[in-house]
């Protein structure tokens, strides 16, 4: 398998950026996101939980909005990704899980993003938001 063009990356870290951020905002149930997930190459997968790892750093996740996401996400707290992104500070590093845990590693990235980008549109962003991802409107078709 050969690594994605620089121009085939993009367009992955756009479609990633536009199914997070529908999870995140309701408009996309969890399960169609960790299906799209799942039919992506391994490669890829690590990609994606980089960028999405990027995302919820962005937000600045505590360890409480690791819990709340974790108990959304379906997956177990034992698990790997859920024990580390409900470290405090949070750890990053879920690309290099086995790929037997990607999976389950953006189901808790996603569940954690949403929990702490909603804890900021309601605080930081209330009333004045201008980011684009979080004026999405109704998802009409889904990758």
């Amino acid at each position: 398998m050969t690594e994605p063009s620089s121009d085939d990356g993009h367009t992955l870290r756009r479609e990633t950026e536009l199914v997070v951020n529908e999870i995140a905002q309701g408009l996309r149930p969890l399960d169609a996101g960790a299906s799209w997930f799942s039919r992506l190459a391994p490669t890829r997968q690590q990609m994606v939980l980089r960028e999405v790892a990027g995302y919820a750093m962005q937000t600045h996740v505590t360890a409480a909005d690791g819990r709340v996401g974790v108990a959304r996400s379906g997956v177990k707290p034992t698990a790997n990704p859920s024990v580390m992104i409900c470290m405090d500070p949070p750890r990053y590093g879920f690309a290099d899980l086995p790929s037997a845990e990607h999976v389950n590693a953006f189901r808790v990235l996603v569940s954690v993003f949403a929990v702490a980008d909603n804890r900021r549109r309601e605080t930081y962003c209330k009333g004045a938001c201008g980011h684009a991802w979080h004026n999405l409107p109704a998802a009409t078709e889904q990758p």
